[in-house]
């Protein structure tokens, strides 16, 4: 028997709670991973409050992300007592995830735990600080470097935002820390940010192209909190984005693509290729100073998930939850 976040639906209503369940419940996989810590990203907290069309099926145990041992494998790649780490793959949305004491898998979706983490300092990582990662990789390959100019980060006191700032930061980049919450200030700046805007300055219509201002720009909003990134980038800017927190839709034109020459590159965290994973990781561990991953991680139970994931949605938390789930038995 384990423990549980189990989540179903019941005459269209919703249910969250915690349950005991056996082994033979889960999922098919080739891998059965005992679970030490998952965490919480905005779409875990969308799954659990049922605010968005994440799950896909039901009873459904959501956590995108795991760090833990494997406990059984017939995968030619693991063998029990690895340490491996999930990120993605449609994990907590169509097949069981992390917010349990033990997951099966797909071996093709885990790779190895660097060393240089501990299955906690892996979580408070987790898709976040990989998605950040991903789009620094992305503005370093389309040749954005230090002396190019100012980096912006929106979402800045968020998971993939606070991550992305340290990395940029330690890289020797001056970062531009966008956020709706002044009260944090004091954080970004811990953390390198060189200053702070506020984010309605972007957060209305705004002209097809605007003052020139950034090399390079990581956005978490989209909507038009990114159309008007986009219209402020220096000539041959680079944007890489990756989330919606803002809205799905696009309301640029096309102006700052073929007058500027601005590339906007779209950065997918949950198919990318285990090559990728694999480099996002090695500079997290290279890049990433762990005295300031500390400050972004708080741990969270499981049984406080269902309560706190309607702040996740409202924007009200700092950097990065953990969620220790690893069996005590």
């Amino acid at each position: 028997m384990f423990r549980a976040l189990v989540i179903d639906k019941q005459d269209d209503k919703q249910k969250v709670a915690i349950k005991e369940l056996d082994e033979s419940q889960l999922p098919e996989g080739d891998v059965t991973v005992k679970v030490a810590y998952s965490t919480l990203n905005y779409k875990d907290a969308l799954a659990v409050t049922g605010k968005g069309p994440v799950v896909r099926s039901f009873p459904m145990v959501p956590g995108i992300d795991l760090a833990g041992e494997v406990e059984e494998s017939s995968h030619p790649d693991f063998k029990p007592g690895d340490a491996v780490v999930l990120n993605g793959w449609g994990v907590g949305e169509k097949h069981w995830g992390g917010l349990a004491e033990k997951a099966r898998l797909k071996g093709d979706w885990l790779i190895p735990l660097n060393k240089a983490f501990t299955p906690r300092q892996a979580m408070g990582i987790g898709t976040a600080g990989y998605t950040a990662m991903l789009c620094v990789l992305a503005l370093e390959k389309q040749g954005v470097t230090p002396d190019k100019g100012e980096i912006l980060v929106t979402g800045a006191a968020g998971g993939v935002g606070s991550v992305a700032i340290a990395v940029l930061a330690k890289l020797g980049y001056q970062v531009v820390a966008m956020t709706g919450r002044a009260e944090e200030a004091d954080f970004l700046t811990s953390l390198g940010a060189s200053r702070i805007i506020d984010r309605s300055e972007y957060s209305e219509a705004g002209k097809p192209l605007a003052k020139e201002q950034w090399a390079g720009a990581i956005d978490v909003a989209g909507g038009q909190v990114l159309a008007n990134v986009c219209a402020s980038m220096k000539y041959r800017g680079v944007v890489a984005a990756c989330g919606l927190a803002a809205g799905m839709s696009f309301p640029s034109t096309v102006a700052p693509f073929i007058l500027r020459g601005v590339t906007l590159c779209g950065i997918d965290s949950v198919m990318a290729p285990r090559e990728d994973r694999i480099e996002a990781w090695d500079r997290l561990a290279r890049d990433l100073d762990l005295s300031k991953l500390e400050q972004l991680v708080k741990d969270v139970s499981l049984e406080e998930v269902a309560d706190i994931t309607p702040s996740i949605l409202a924007g009200k938390v700092r950097g990065r939850l953990v969620v220790p789930v690893k069996n005590q038995a």
